[in-house]
């Protein structure tokens, strides 16, 4: 079995939705892209709410009030997507 061991310190400062990707700019200098379809709720949102966002706990989370939806950088970073993806899939 293999772990991953994921940043403590890592923290997003940006956040753009495209129509297919999530994109966050982290503080150490990194991009990450995740696709969109890991978070059906943004997904499924308009542009207008996907825009919507606080970074929360000093850049540890993203949260879009609109379409109640909270994701943590470190999951982001362990490429796990949101629980609803995984129910789709099976």
């Amino acid at each position: 079995m293999s772990t991953l061991a994921v940043d403590p310190d890592a923290r997003a400062i940006g956040v753009q939705c495209t129509e297919n990707e999530l994109i966050v700019q982290m503080a150490d200098g990194r991009t990450l892209s995740v696709p969109l379809a890991w978070f059906p709720r943004l997904l499924n949102s308009s542009a207008d709410a996907r825009s919507d966002f606080h970074l929360i706990g000093d850049g540890e989370g993203i949260h879009w009030p609109a379409v109640d939806e909270d994701i943590s950088v470190a999951g982001l970073l362990a490429g796990r997507p949101s629980v609803e993806h995984a129910k789709a899939l099976g």
